[in-house]
């Protein structure tokens, strides 16, 4: 497969693997509403802050949309937006990479972006989540007039790309029916299953038993013209006149067609890849959105919420946890929250204070703008806020001293099985994958507060963790059994800090 090479490729490859991992430190000033809704809001570099998650959250969640910059040559008021190409390039790479891993197999990626690195982010996208996941681009139309000042061509959409995790196990979600297209569905004779619309029963070409009179129920006589045949066999066109699934017109004598009732066609329809403002909004819609929560430093070019309303009904189901790593003003929140979404958000700068926590705090109290009367949103839930604490591991390699019991659990569970603890971790015993039990004895979880109290392994204390019958892989600071008795119990122990990988 092609790939991209540019200046700084090679680095930025490898960066991923080598961001540190680090402490996530709750704020509950700048948290809001219900402190046992799983949705968190985060303040920090985006790259740490992915890295931070990676523990706890890998493999977890359903939908992933982000807004990156586009690499306009404009430096934006909130965001620089006129990097060197490959350094826009080097930036998104490692991003990507890392919200590879948190998607579930039936998940996908949505990102927006427009000409000026749009093609080239097709083919790194291509790189890091294979070609043969790509699902498609979405147009959407941002601009909804002709630009009449525009220097060529007036440019009025902005891409969408969307990536499957696993394109064979992605589903996508209908979208619900609109009104016009259940206006064209009507009852002339009253059937009893409601609604219906008529069809062609006629096919071009000759085919074998194809040809057959059809007789209505006023005794009127039909066929097909030459070289066309009927859809279905004489049989079947019986028992269907008999069912009363074909209409002859309200007097009979009308040419027979086939009745379509709403009540048996898909309860939904598929999406296009063009994305019209009158269906989801455009950039002044935008706005206007965000003015209400912030009036004195709008955003250049927020998204609307129909927007990623649209992007969300296709991709997730209410409950499924979703995640922009570029919240911006929080679009993304504030709709996923409406939606009934678990969500995550990760704004780097001072306006995930400014912007989004006075914002979400009114989507919580039940503001109405935006999408909140199509979802019937009155308010609700809450958040919690975090930020980027200390390097789990120090310098020198060591475990930081702030770092908790549950912390290191769930980054050696994740290190060692690449998923998620599906709970926070309060005993030794972590969990057992694939018939290997894994331990922690750190932090004197085991109540013994001394130096190095529970820490190091014995036999007395290993009579106190919970039974396994297959392979052990307990974490400790030391142990007092030799080798051959740990090969005899099944045993294999690793020191902490100097067998905890941290890359």
């Amino acid at each position: 497969m092609p790939t991209l090479n540019w200046l700084g490729k090679k680095e930025a490859i490898h960066i991923a693997g080598k961001v540190a991992y680090r402490i996530l430190k709750p704020n509950p000033e700048l948290s809001y509403g219900d402190s046992d809704c799983d949705n968190l809001l985060i303040q920090g570099d985006n790259l740490e802050a992915l890295k931070a998650l990676l523990p706890f959250y890998a493999g977890q969640v359903k939908c992933i949309y982000i807004d990156p910059p586009y690499n306009t040559k404009n430096a934006f008021t909130h965001y620089d937006d006129n990097l060197e190409h490959s350094q826009w390039l080097s930036l998104m790479y490692p991003r990507l990479e890392l919200l590879r891993e948190f998607l579930l197999p039936e998940g996908s990626i949505w990102i927006s972006i427009d000409d000026d690195e749009g093609h080239y982010l097709k083919v790194i996208c291509d790189e890091v989540f294979g070609r043969n996941n790509f699902l498609t681009t979405c147009l959407w139309q941002k601009i909804h007039s002709i630009k009449n000042d525009a220097k060529t061509i007036s440019v009025n959409h902005d891409y969408i790309l969307v990536y499957a995790k696993s394109l064979d196990k992605c589903n996508i979600n209908l979208l619900d029916r609109t009104e016009v297209m259940d206006s064209r569905y009507k009852n002339p004779d009253n059937d009893h299953r409601g609604s219906w619309q008529s069809g062609d029963l006629v096919a071009n070409e000759e085919r074998a038993n194809g040809y057959f009179e059809v007789k209505s129920p006023n005794g009127r006589v039909f066929n097909v013209p030459q070289n066309k045949h009927w859809v279905y066999s004489q049989e079947n066109m019986l028992i269907m006149i008999e069912d009363n699934r074909i209409w002859f017109g309200k007097n009979g004598n009308a040419f027979p067609r086939k009745k379509r009732f709403l009540s048996e066609v898909q309860q939904g329809r598929k999406s296009d890849t063009w994305w019209g403002s009158n269906e989801v909004g455009h950039n002044q819609e935008a706005k206007r959105e965000a003015r209400a929560f912030n009036d004195d430093d709008v955003f250049s070019t927020p998204k609307p919420e129909r927007l990623i309303q649209r992007i969300f009904n296709l991709a997730s189901n209410p409950g499924d946890l979703v995640m922009d790593s570029f919240l911006g003003s929080g679009t993304t929140a504030a709709v996923a929250h409406k939606m009934g979404r678990r969500w995550i958000g990760i704004e780097m700068g001072n306006h995930s204070v400014t912007h989004c926590v006075p914002r979400l705090k009114q989507v919580i109290d039940g503001e109405q703008g935006g999408i909140s009367k199509a979802e019937n949103w009155n308010g609700g839930g809450g958040y919690s806020f975090f930020t980027l604490g200390e390097e789990i591991f120090t310098p020198e390699g060591k475990v930081n001293p702030a770092v908790k019991f549950p912390t290191l659990a769930s980054h050696i569970w994740y290190l060692e099985t690449g998923t998620p603890l599906s709970k926070e971790a309060d005993t030794p015993l972590l969990g057992v994958k694939a018939e290997t039990a894994y331990y922690l004895l750190y932090n004197g979880i085991l109540g013994d507060k001394t130096v190095n109290g529970g820490n190091v392994l014995t036999l007395k204390l290993l009579s106190k963790l919970a039974e396994h019958q297959g392979r052990k892989v307990i974490y400790g600071e030391a142990s007092r059994l030799s080798k051959e008795r740990l090969a005899s119990l099944n045993i294999i122990f690793k020191q902490i800090p100097y067998d905890i990988r941290v890359d």
